[in-house]
């Protein structure tokens, strides 16, 4: 049994800074991963099919889908055009795209949160809302950017937990609780391969499972990493998710 930490693959967002191209990944979700779950964050490059599975599963115990302001390209779930100034990321899209699926399949955790959940649904089939807050009946979800990062990021809505799902395991006899909202895209049609975990007051799904994987594989819609340490939650969350990882590499070195 290997006494390592797990490292866990972090598919970087590609953003222009000044003159140059670079591959980043907030801080916030590289300390989630070293302190809430537990494990080596290790941040992957967004260069598409370059990122080759094979390599990846060799160094790699778990991968990890954070949040970007950038937001999936419609044309991979036939979504009519984006309205002009939509920022969008073409290469993080080539990453992680292709490798949900197969990453899942192959047993390998994986958790997502934002972007990385609406990744999740498109790679399984499903299709996103791209303006959630100008449909009728629905909540505005998104934050005020002009609000400190404390407000922006404080408890906005309540989520109810899937009776018989993943989550009300985590932290017995919780069956619902608040959580942060930072997104204007959500779920429309959910994947026929995913099932719900948690949803909003506004039947928006907030959180899902999938369903046959043979290892950890969740996303959710609000940002757990987010001062990850001090929610029980949150440190339930990548606690589960870090423990399947180590479980994992376990697996792989025998």
């Amino acid at each position: 049994m290997p006494d390592r930490k797990p490292v866990i693959g972090i598919p970087a967002d590609r953003r222009l800074l000044g003159p140059h191209w670079f591959h980043c990944v907030g801080e916030k979700y590289v300390a989630a991963i070293a302190e809430a779950a537990g494990a080596v964050p290790v941040l992957l490059p967004a260069i598409g099919a370059d990122l080759a599975l094979d390599a990846l599963l060799s160094c790699c115990d778990g991968l990890f889908l954070t949040g970007s302001p950038s937001n999936v390209e419609p044309h991979h779930y036939g979504g009519a055009a984006s309205e002009p100034g939509t920022w969008h990321d073409a290469h993080r899209d080539a990453t992680t795209l292709p490798l949900i699926r197969q990453v899942v399949e192959a047993g390998m955790p994986l958790l997502a949160v934002c972007r990385g959940f609406q990744e999740m649904n498109v790679a399984y089939g499903g299709t996103l809302h791209q303006r959630v807050h100008e449909l009728a009946g629905h909540l505005n979800h998104r934050e005020n950017g002009d609000d400190p990062l404390d407000v922006q990021y404080a408890p906005s809505h309540e989520v109810a937990f899937a009776a018989a799902g993943t989550f009300v395991r985590l932290v017995p006899g919780r069956t619902a609780m608040m959580v942060n909202s930072l997104h204007s895209q959500g779920v429309d049609r959910l994947a026929e391969g995913l099932a719900v975990e948690a949803t909003a007051p506004d039947g928006l799904v907030e959180a899902f499972r999938v369903k046959n994987a043979p290892g950890f594989a969740i996303g959710v819609q609000w940002h757990p990493e987010w001062k990850a340490m001090d929610n029980d939650f949150s440190r339930a969350l990548f606690g589960a998710f870090g423990e399947a990882c180590r479980r994992w590499a376990v697996a792989r070195s025998r």
